[in-house]
């Protein structure tokens, strides 16, 4: 099994806003960079725009589990710092995983025969 650690520190989430990629769908944004290490370190970030923060909260918590279980499947060695949009309010579990799973596969960080 992978570990995974959480990006905290605002600097990191800049470098990898300012120096990694991004792609979009409708409820997700996930800019991703290389990190010269074995791990991959995930970010998440919901803003004010989204709702209050038990909404807010919510939100985080499936994007965590979502990546959390499916984390097998991505490669290793990136920053990966995930966006939620205003449309991912109030959606289920299947939809955000299923969105993860998707900007996963437009980086190419997920193996084709996974997810």
């Amino acid at each position: 099994m992978k570990y995974s650690e959480s990006l905290k520190k605002n600097r990191d989430f800049r470098s990898v806003y300012e120096n990694g990629f991004s792609y979009g769908n409708k409820y997700l944004v996930m800019y991703i960079k290389k990190n010269e290490k074995n791990i991959n370190r995930l970010g998440i970030s919901v803003s004010k725009k989204v709702g209050n923060s038990v909404v807010r909260h919510r939100l985080i918590r499936l994007i965590r589990e979502s990546y959390r279980l499916q984390e097998e499947s991505f490669k290793c060695g990136y920053d990966i710092v995930v966006i939620g949009r205003v449309s991912a309010k109030g959606k289920v579990y299947r939809e955000i995983e299923s969105a993860l799973l998707h900007l996963g596969h437009l980086h190419k960080i997920i193996d084709k025969d996974e997810g």
